[in-house]
């Protein structure tokens, strides 16, 4: 149920962008989530074909690709990505430690949009 808020924030800003830029029509647009995020596409679709309706956005379809989980190694500061599914396996493949923190994984970014 999340994904409507979200999802009404994405509109609001692609329907900006469209009046600023004179869009008569949106085909699509670009999203970037993180593996981490629990925002589900089905339902980011579901909403936005529901809130889009008589808008230059209505008919829309959201093209969404996922970012890798990319941590922090706490001990020599090494950045790099991990498999979420097996989270007692994460490991720094620098120093072998295994504190990390969260460097991205989480957000979601508008990209694109394409429209005439």
């Amino acid at each position: 149920m999340h994904e409507l808020p979200v999802t009404h924030s994405i509109l609001n800003v692609v329907l900006k962008h469209a009046q600023t830029n004179h869009v008569k029509k949106i085909h699509s647009i670009t999203l970037r989530i993180g593996k981490l995020s629990d925002l589900e596409d089905e339902w980011l679709q579901r909403y936005f074909d529901y809130i889009s309706k008589g808008s230059v956005a209505e008919g829309a379809k959201l093209k969404i690709e996922r970012t890798p989980v990319v941590v922090k190694c706490d001990s020599c500061g090494n950045t790099f990505e991990v498999d979420v599914k097996k989270p007692e396996e994460i490991s720094c493949p620098a120093c072998s430690e295994k504190g990390f923190s969260l460097v991205s994984g989480r957000e979601y970014h508008i990209v694109s949009m394409e429209a005439q």
